[in-house]
Parts: C-alpha cells; sequence; structure tokens
C-alpha cells in the first residue's frame, strides 16, 4: 500500500526520452489542448496504457471468467464517455490518448463555446468560474463523465466573451512617430504608382559646371574694349598737346 504521507507518482516517463518524433507530437499535442506541461500528457498516457493492459489481460482469460470483469470495464470507460453504444475489448485496445483529452474539463468547456480558446478555458477553470453540476470545479484535468456533460456551466453570473481586434501594430508606430507611409495595400487597392524623383547625371553636372568659364571669357573682351577706348583717348591728347 506504502506510506500514506507520500503520493504515489501517477504517470511513468517514456524510456527513451530524447526522440523527435515523439516530442514534436507532444508538442503539437499540449498547443491544441493547451496542456500546462508534458505531465499531464503522461498521465493520460498511463491511463490508457493501464485499460489496454487490462484489456489484454481480459482477452487471455476463459469465457466465464472474462464476462464478469470484461463488462465491468466496458461500463467505465462508457460511463467516462470515452466508448460509446455497445463496445468490446477490441475497441479498448484501439484507444488513444487524445480520446482521454477530450473528457477533460479543460477541453469540454472550450468544445460547448464557454471559452474562444483552450488557453481561456483553463483561466476560467483555475478562477473559478466554471461549475459542474453546480459545484465549483477548479481543476482543469478533471475527467467529465458522460452524464455531467451538460450540466458543465458558469459558476454563478455568466461571462460574456468578447474577442478583441487584432492591432495594427506598424501603422500606431507609424501615427505616433508622424509617418505618413502609405500601406502596402493602400497602393495595390488604388493602383498609383509611387513617384519616383531622378537624379541628373554626372555627366549633365560636370557640363554644367563648364558653363561657367563661358562668363569670364565675356568679362575679359569687354575689359580688353575699355582698355583700348583709354588707350585712344590718351593719344588724342597727346597729338593735341603737341599741335599747341
Amino acid at each position: 500500500m506504502g506510506d500514506p504521507r507520500r503520493m504515489r507518482k501517477q504517470y511513468e516517463r517514456p524510456k527513451k526520452r530524447w526522440s523527435a518524433q515523439r516530442i514534436e507530437a507532444e508538442k503539437e499535442v499540449t498547443g491544441v489542448y493547451g496542456l500546462k506541461n508534458k505531465r499531464e500528457i503522461r498521465r493520460a498516457e498511463t491511463l490508457v496504457r493501464n485499460k489496454r493492459a487490462n484489456a489484454r489481460n481480459l482477452l487471455a482469460l476463459e469465457a466465464e471468467e472474462r464476462g464478469r470483469k470484461e463488462k465491468s470495464l466496458l461500463e467505465s470507460l462508457i460511463r467516462l464517455g470515452v466508448l460509446r453504444g455497445t463496445p468490446s475489448l477490441d475497441d479498448v485496445l484501439t484507444l488513444s490518448t487524445n480520446d482521454l483529452l477530450e473528457r477533460r474539463l479543460q477541453t469540454i468547456v472550450m468544445r460547448k463555446g464557454l471559452a474562444l480558446t483552450s488557453k481561456q478555458a483553463r483561466q476560467l477553470i483555475t478562477h473559478g468560474h466554471i461549475a459542474v453540476n453546480g459545484k465549483r470545479v477548479s481543476s482543469p484535468g478533471y475527467l467529465v463523465k458522460k452524464s455531467e456533460e451538460t450540466m458543465v456551466t458558469y459558476y454563478g453570473k455568466a461571462i460574456v466573451l468578447n474577442q478583441a481586434p487584432k492591432r495594427d501594430l506598424k501603422k500606431e508606430f507609424e501615427e505616433a512617430a508622424g509617418m505618413s507611409v502609405p500601406a502596402d495595400s493602400e497602393v495595390e487597392k488604388t493602383g498609383e504608382s509611387v513617384p519616383v524623383v531622378e537624379t541628373p547625371p554626372a555627366e549633365e553636372e560636370e557640363g554644367a559646371e563648364g558653363d561657367e568659364p563661358a562668363d569670364d571669357s565675356v568679362e575679359k573682351e569687354v575689359s580688353n574694349e575699355i582698355q583700348e577706348e583709354d588707350e585712344e583717348i590718351a593719344k588724342a591728347e597727346n597729338e593735341e598737346g603737341t599741335s599747341a
């Protein structure tokens, strides 16, 4: 029986701990069902493994002894909602971990629309907003029986779920920074192309700079004409002085 002060481990670890295929599969299951850690998967795997082992042991017994134990095993799984209709031991051998995870309270709350996501369902349960048959249940891993599935409701006042719209962080940043950059979607809708400013080539710039010496040649011609006129005036004055 063991020491009552020490709780027995409720799950078994896999023999091959570093398996890439198993790790990827567990990562996907954790995201779909909103599980907190891998221990919750281990508990479900251990419970399903034990049920399948019981079914294999019953198949090895004689028909008279097997009939009584087979009925109790199948009835327990039917009450839990894992099996339906008129199942047999072969149906027990085909059970998977996902079949048991579907019966968790966290999954039932999300399937019934009491929460938008699996993580929100876990939050509502741990905060005490979910009740089963009028009693508050704060354990997300609680296995809901088939008879209790219709009794899963909000505890006390109903909660109105409003899905918040997605924020456009890029647009908010541009508005805060005072930037007026058109979004790609707006350009696609209007069909207008963004104007592009072309810079003149280097040859044109050099040609424009080469035009500046033309102004200097004009100034030199004007100064030469003025100098010639001054020389003619001085020569005329000298001729007048000699004649006098």
